[in-house]
């Protein structure tokens, strides 16, 4: 059986990079003979991918101005109003494979959380009309983006993986029958310890990531940020380990992080982690901490799932559904709006301190259970291929 793996955006995003390492262990576990590749859009970061036996490049194909393929696309958009065309030009690399694999993952868990996009839905549909299985994998998805295209398009998948309950329960809400619960599983990736940087306080560091993704939809939250980490070094005697997830042009951890480093140098108690981990040394690292501080979903994945108590500075469906399905409640995790509000921020710093010990317990009952449900994708899966 031949799978493969696409919209995958590629490593330089540790959390696109922890699906593909998580995903393919639990797929082999269910599936043990399947001969399991990857279409990536960056090639280069993926070279290194364990586990797949091909790695294909998906780059888009763009359309040259005045070429034949830009005229057909433009009378196409101005008399129809139908982009698929184009869409088949920008994504023939996918298209390709189609006759040449059986089943298909989408495993670019937020791809419907941005509004409408034909693209997706059009890569959809040949893959259906060549018969073969379509799957969703991991996804999460809010109920303001469940569009009557998007769930016409959901309905059309052979199975779709859920990572949490609020986006399981959207999807039912509005009648998609082809749904399954399971969790994320980066929650299953193991991790790679390396040497501790100078200035790491063993049992005594705290990690904060913060993405420039929160800092457009709400720019104050970088001011109240740096106003929390003050707090910490001033109330506590951590030392705080500035943790990078992201590295993409124009959506760069590291970038905005660097600022927060030099911003508390003299401090001598804020590190920068190196943006050249894979997303298994980060999460080494991320292992060793005592707290975590986050806004990329799959850095607090690797928190959570070694039992460091966490707070998220969440702004979509899975942060809030992944917390609830391990709290019970949405805890410790602050809205976009929430994030500005430095008061809010130490309030829930201190409720994370002062919980410490309680918040281990919940982890270490929960943690094992919701590595089980990582597992149910893959059980899900073999059932229906």
């Amino acid at each position: 059986m031949k799978i493969l793996l696409f919209f995958h955006g590629g490593s330089k995003n540790r959390g696109c990079e922890a699906i593909v390492r998580s995903g393919i262990p639990i797929i082999k576990k269910y599936i043990p003979h399947a001969e399991i590749s990857l279409l990536s859009q960056d090639f280069e970061s993926d070279k290194n991918m364990p586990g797949i036996t091909n790695l294909f490049d998906d780059s888009r194909v763009e359309i040259k101005k005045y070429s034949f393929e830009w005229f057909v696309s433009l009378l196409n958009l101005k008399l129809f109003g139908n982009e698929n065309y184009a869409i088949r030009i920008n994504y023939q690399k996918i298209f390709k494979h189609i006759p040449t694999h059986d089943v298909f993952l989408s495993i670019g868990g937020d791809n419907y959380c941005y509004g409408e996009q034909p693209w997706l839905y059009e890569v959809d549909r040949q893959i259906k009309k060549a018969g073969k299985k379509l799957i969703l994998w991991g996804a999460s998805i809010g109920s303001e983006d469940l569009s009557p295209a998007k769930v016409t398009d959901l309905k059309s998948f052979d199975l779709l993986l859920v990572r949490e309950t609020l986006t399981f329960q959207n999807l039912t809400e509005k009648g998609i029958q082809n749904v399954k619960l399971c969790a994320d599983g980066a929650f299953t990736m193991e991790k790679e310890e390396l040497p501790l940087p100078e200035g790491w306080q063993e049992g005594n560091t705290i990690g904060f990531n913060y993405s420039p993704l929160v800092y457009k939809r709400n720019k104050a939250s970088k001011e109240a940020s740096i106003q929390l980490i003050q707090y910490i070094l001033d109330t506590t005697t951590m030392t705080v380990a500035l943790t990078p997830h992201v590295m993409i042009q124009g959506n760069n951890d590291n970038e905005i992080l660097e600022e927060f480093y030099h911003h508390f140098k003299s401090s001598n108690r804020v590190i920068l982690l190196p943006d050249t981990l894979n997303a298994i040394q980060y999460k080494g690292y991320i292992a060793r901490m005592r707290f975590f501080i986050g806004a990329r979903t799959h850095a607090t994945i690797a928190a959570y799932s070694n039992n460091v108590p966490t707070m998220v500075l969440g702004y979509s469906v899975k942060s809030k559904g992944i917390a609830k399905d391990i709290f019970g409640t949405e805890r410790l995790v602050l809205g976009i709006n929430e994030i500005a509000d430095t008061q809010k921020l130490i309030q829930k710093f201190d409720e994370l301190v002062s919980d410490e010990a309680a918040l281990r317990e919940i982890l270490s009952k929960q943690i094992p259970h919701i590595q089980s449900m990582s597992y149910k994708a893959g059980e899900y899966l073999a059932k229906i291929v």
